[in-house]
């Protein structure tokens, strides 16, 4: 047979030759091709040939229909012919399959579809819709889109409401189609119909988009529909129902495995990939994990369903699925269920697991640290995670350079995992690493304790306290001395409980009621030890003397053969030379009044009298030591204020002095300053400074006629309950106007303020502010600002902004935290107590500069009480600013 047919016409003659001549020319060029070739026999080529030709004449057959349909929507107007139309495509998709070969309903599914269905949008009007009545024309376009193929139908809609700009009726007709879409579950038809493909991950254009438009849908919509936009399409209500599709996909899944056929799951996974990335793991999560728990609990099929959903998640969706799984399930038993053994087998989920939840972030509340931890220590094979994670977290909790640098919340968090991961280890695992422990808790706890934060030093103490007790079980047990709060309590309750699992019950198991509480024995008769001692002592109570009140002594003193002193000198040699401890401890408790009531007599002596009292020490047990000895030196300052604050000031830098007695100088000088500073008719305030920059000045009252509190007594109870029942419909002044007095502090705030700040960066032998002893640096810098706030409106407060400014400054890069908030409160210290225009006029460039410091402060700092004191000086600069510019309008 002749070859004569080229595959193309020439342009001139006519374009491309029609799909028939191709075929035609193809059987021709195969026939001759086979009996050249000689490799099949002529009639069996003749009948395989044959048989292509009558499907293809099938096929063009669904191609002439589609293409009359698509001519008729695009050029007629008249109902009844489109409908017919419209009819004729539907013939390929409604089911008749013994009229509709398979082969002809593929072809127009696959192919011409979509094209078809784009033109009915683009004919989506009123006007169209009423060219036939009763909304039947309106009943038909709607079967189109939820009859005919899911993924086609799903993303022509979406393509169509993505392009469709504002509100329109052909819009709101998309969101109607749309929305019965979601509703009849052709989400599940879509979904189950891309697992049985079996198309690799990665390899399928199609899955991709349909991946992004299936978990975009809430977004596309509301972006399009904005204050129209239906309820079902808000995030909270359309992943709810997206998860629930989903599993009824995985049970559509599990019946395909039961009856021998194989699934893709890796769409599914990517889905829900997709959406916890997206930040929506707790609408998705919070309806799949229920029901997989439930579903997996005796159903191995199911288990091993929820094992390979997790095992196909991508990369990097791993975090984001992972993470909210942790915070989502109920427990660690139920994350074992789930998971599996998926830390074993995926290098990322072990990497978030082990590291990045633990070490790398501290957002998570400590039920997620329980899950985590629980869930590996449930498994023999990932116990040896466990002991790597708790090597792990050791390290950095001993670590100088992560306690200096990271948040005292981060620090928090890595001990309550530390705590957590103590509890689940068996005997023989520490027995197996006991010198490890041992020597990592005692570098990591110096560590701790020489931390300036007092946060920092309880966590170390608290998990010192736990490891030594866990190594050591039987010997002594490592016993600290700290304060209790929320943080030591939340800590020591993970150490006293056990780690028990929280999962829910298995499913049909019986509940068994908790047992009643019996008592511990019984007498003969069945009564408790402790009713029958009731019952006997009930006649005995008759005759006892318990019914006499006892006298209230709690205001006795004890009588004292020796004499209080009179003269402030005898007070001097009590103290200095006296071997009469009595004596010794009569002249302590009345120095204090014995100062203030002799001014003239200790200020002769007020030098010595404070080198006395600096260098006192206890000789007996005597309750209220450091407080007195405080109290008297801060007397003696307050009376002599120059010559006692230039000898303290000395003495802060000299040599020979412990830590202790370097920061009594800086609460006397502070309580000495906040006395001279406020008047004596007022009321006495508290510092503004320590409370605000989170300081613990000592345990002395603030000032000594604060601790003197009388005690209540009924009737003044009484008459202030009276008070505030009674209502007035006017009254007078609600306070008595003090008479103005000056500023004591005036004139001698300078002695106290700029020799602490001279000397700073001198290190001694012993002492040595800018490298290990941070501490007494942090106290510093927030006694200087407490000392610049308290200079307010007087004549020295200028000059001290400027020293304290070029001290802060020095300064500003420190690595300790607690530095670092004293600094910021000096900034805030300087803006309240210098004058605004003084500022602008003496100090602009500093003042720029200070701006830019504290707003990365604000931004980059790790200490939270960092960064909140710099956003509160920035507020405190724009309120200058506007006030200025108020001002000069």
């Amino acid at each position: 047979m002749e070859c004569w047919v080229t595959g193309w016409r020439n342009t001139d003659s006519g374009g491309p030759i029609l799909y028939g001549e191709m075929k035609k020319t193809r059987l021709r060029l195969g026939f001759q091709g086979a009996k050249q070739s000689g490799v099949a026999s002529n009639r069996e080529w003749m009948v395989s040939a044959l048989k292509e030709n009558t499907m293809d004449s099938e096929l063009s057959q669904v191609r002439h229909t589609m293409q009359e349909a698509l001519q008729t929507l695009s050029s007629s107007s008249d109902g009844v012919q489109i409908s017919e139309a419209l009819r004729s495509v539907k013939h390929y998709l409604n089911g008749l399959q013994n009229i509709v070969p398979p082969r002809e309903r593929e072809e127009c599914s696959k192919i011409h579809f979509s094209t078809f269905l784009q033109c009915l949008v683009n004919k989506l009007s009123p006007d169209w819709l009423e060219l036939l009545p009763a909304g039947q024309l309106e009943e038909l376009w709607d079967s189109f889109f939820l009859e005919s193929p899911a993924d086609q139908a799903f993303l022509v809609l979406m393509e169509s409401i993505i392009v469709t700009a504002g509100p329109s009726f052909r819009l709101m007709k998309m969101s109607q189609v749309l929305t019965k879409f979601l509703k009849r579950g052709r989400l599940v038809e879509l979904m189950w119909e891309i697992c049985q493909q079996q198309v690799p991950r990665g390899s399928s254009l199609l899955q991709e988009t349909l991946l992004s438009k299936v978990v975009c849908l809430p977004d596309h919509l509301g972006n399009r529909m904005k204050e129209h936009c239906p309820s079902l399409f808000f995030p909270q209500n359309y992943f709810p129902l997206l998860g629930e599709e989903m599993i009824q996909v995985l049970q559509k899944i599990s019946d395909s495995l039961r009856g021998g056929s194989d699934c893709s799951i890796s769409f599914l996974s990517q889905i829900l990939a997709k959406v916890c990335i997206h930040g929506r793991q707790k609408e998705i999560l919070g309806v799949l994990v229920p029901r997989l728990t439930e579903l997996t609990q005796a159903d191995c099929i199911w288990q091993r369903l929820s094992w390979r959903l997790m095992e196909c998640v991508p990369d990097r969706g791993m975090e984001a699925v992972v993470s909210g799984l942790l915070q989502e399930a109920p427990g660690a038993k139920v994350l074992s269920q789930l998971l599996g053994n998926l830390v074993m087998k995926n290098k990322k989920a072990q990497f978030v697991v082990t590291r990045k939840c633990l070490l790398m972030q501290y957002r998570y509340p400590t039920e997620m640290l329980q899950n985590l931890l629980g869930y590996l220590a449930l498994d023999s094979h990932r116990r040896t995670l466990l002991l790597q994670v708790l090597k792990d977290l050791l390290e950095t909790w001993g670590s100088r350079s992560a306690i200096k640098h990271s948040p005292v919340e981060q620090q928090l968090y890595i001990s309550k995992a530390l705590l957590i991961c103590l509890s689940h280890l068996k005997e023989a695992e520490i027995e197996h690493i006991r010198e490890e422990l041992l020597t990592t808790m005692m570098g990591g706890v110096q560590c701790h304790i020489e931390s300036s934060l007092p946060q920092v030093r309880h966590l170390g103490m608290i998990v010192a306290e736990t490891i030594s007790s866990r190594i050591h079980s039987e010997g002594p047990k490592l016993k600290f001395q700290y304060e209790e709060n929320t943080w030591t309590r939340e800590l020591l309750s993970l150490v006293n409980v056990k780690p028990a699992d929280s999962g829910p019950p298995a499913s049909g198991s019986p509940i068994v009621p908790a047992p009643t509480a019996q008592p511990a024995s019984l007498s003969p008769e069945g009564k408790a030890p402790q009713e029958e001692e009731r019952e006997k002592g009930s006649d005995s109570d008759l005759d006892s003397d318990d019914e006499f009140v006892p006298y209230d002594m709690t205001r006795d003193k004890e009588l004292k053969n020796t004499k209080a002193p009179v003269y402030i000198r005898d007070c001097l040699e009590a103290l200095t030379s006296s071997e009469d401890v009595e004596r010794w401890e009569v002249t302590l408790q009345v120095l204090e009044s014995l100062i203030q009531r002799n001014p003239a007599a200790t200020r002769e002596v007020s030098t010595e009298l404070a080198k006395v009292l600096l260098h006192l020490e206890e000789k007996t047990s005597m309750e209220g030591f450091e407080m007195l000895r405080r109290r008297a030196l801060v007397a003696v300052t307050i009376i002599d204020p120059v010559q006692v604050a230039q000898y303290l000031t000395s003495q802060f830098y000299a040599m020979n002095y412990s830590l202790r007695q370097r920061m009594d100088i800086l609460d006397v000088l502070i309580l000495a300053a906040q006395e001279l500073s406020s008047p004596k008719s007022l009321e006495k305030a508290k510092i503004p400074g320590p409370v605000e920059a989170g300081i613990q000045l000592s345990p002395a009252p603030l000032s000594p006629s604060l601790s003197r509190v009388p005690s209540e007594d009924w009737r003044r109870i009484v008459e202030e309950r009276i008070k505030n029942k009674t209502r007035r419909f006017a009254k007078g002044p609600s306070r008595v106007n003090t008479a103005n007095e000056p500023n004591k502090l005036n004139s001698v705030v300078g002695y106290f303020f700029f020799p602490l700040i001279q000397r700073f960066d001198r290190p001694l032998v012993t002492f040595d502010l800018l490298g290990e002893d941070s501490l007494v640096l942090g106290r510093l810098v927030h006694t200087v600002g407490i000392l610049m706030y308290f200079a307010i409106n007087t004549t020295a407060a200028v000059p001290m902004g400027k020293a304290l400014l070029e001290f802060v400054w020095a300064l500003r890069f420190h690595t300790d935290a607690y530095v670092r908030q004293g600094l910021l409160y000096a900034i805030s210290s300087i803006l309240l107590s210098v004058p605004a225009e003084r500022l602008l006029e003496d100090m602009t460039e500093e003042l720029l500069e200070t701006r830019s410091w504290l707003a990365a402060v604000a931004e980059n700092d790790p200490d939270e009480d960092c960064r909140k004191l710099a956003m509160q000086a920035l507020l405190l600069m724009e309120k200058l600013k506007d006030k200025l510019q108020i001002g000069s309008s």
